[in-house]
């Protein structure tokens, strides 16, 4: 009857570990999904189009623009020192219009 429970117990152990292994590798890094959505490339902050420096001029007042990216889509993401001195990720389109990321 020992036999059996400590039996029992390592076939309890096994089936768990190797459920645990296999579902941590079908479940994609952070690193990996970042590179996928980050495919942005750095541009000057002069090349940024006027449209989108007016609405940090209208949204952000006194924030400065420290790096701009911009991606294939005509998307812009911006890293902003507001006039708090916090530092702000923030994603614009071409029209000047605020994205959501995630």
């Amino acid at each position: 009857m020992k036999k059996l429970m400590i039996a029992a117990a390592i076939i309890l152990v096994t089936l768990t570990s190797i459920n645990a292994q296999s579902s941590v590798q079908d479940t994609p890094s952070k690193a990996q999904v970042a590179s996928s959505q980050d495919d942005y490339k750095e541009v000057k902050v002069s090349e940024l189009p006027q449209a989108v420096k007016d609405a940090i001029a209208k949204d952000l007042e006194g924030a400065i623009v420290s790096k701009a990216y911009a991606n294939e889509k005509g998307e812009f993401k911006l890293v902003v020192t507001t006039a708090d001195k916090l530092s702000k990720t923030l994603y614009a389109n071409n029209k000047g219009e605020w994205i959501k990321k995630q």
